[in-house]
């Protein structure tokens, strides 16, 4: 009977150890899931903020402009669709505005603290050392206008 019930306790710590590592596996997982796609949020934004047409550059004012933008003659998609947040598993994200009120960017609404803390540098994002992964805004930056250079004097 006690040979048994040692089994079953050994049985029972090896089935815990193993249940942790799969959670933290999975965890991984889904923070490279966000990692990859708030990075492909950001890139959409900027392809839909360089492609405005004219000279006036125009944020979208929803995540769906993104999957169908109507601002030309053809359908123009810059991502395939809205992708849930891996992170909650929600389709609802965290919004970064730009200043004339469209979307600059999209964060996790995830209080959860993230496995990598320490500041980040993605193919085309800096993203700062973080508590939370609400922390880490996926956010598309316009390059900063070049300005001719100064004529020497004379």
């Amino acid at each position: 009977m006690a040979a048994v019930l040692a089994a079953l306790l050994i049985l029972a710590l090896s089935t815990q150890s193993v249940m942790t590592y799969v959670s933290q596996q999975d965890l991984r997982e889904r923070e490279a899931d966000l990692l990859r796609i708030g990075q492909a949020y950001a890139q959409a934004i900027g392809a839909y903020y360089e492609s405005s047409p004219g000279n006036l550059k125009r944020w979208p004012r929803t995540l769906e402009d993104l999957t169908e933008d109507k601002r030309f003659v053809g359908i123009r998609r810059h991502i395939r669709e809205v992708y849930p947040d891996p992170m909650t598993r929600s389709a609802n994200w965290g919004i970064v505005m730009s200043e004339d009120g469209g979307i600059a960017g999209v964060h996790s609404l995830s209080t959860a603290q993230p496995i990598r803390s320490a500041a980040l540098e993605l193919d085309t994002l800096a993203l700062p050392a973080a508590s939370r992964y609400a922390d880490w805004e996926f956010v598309y930056r316009p390059p900063l206008p070049q300005t001719a250079p100064a004529a020497p004097r004379r």
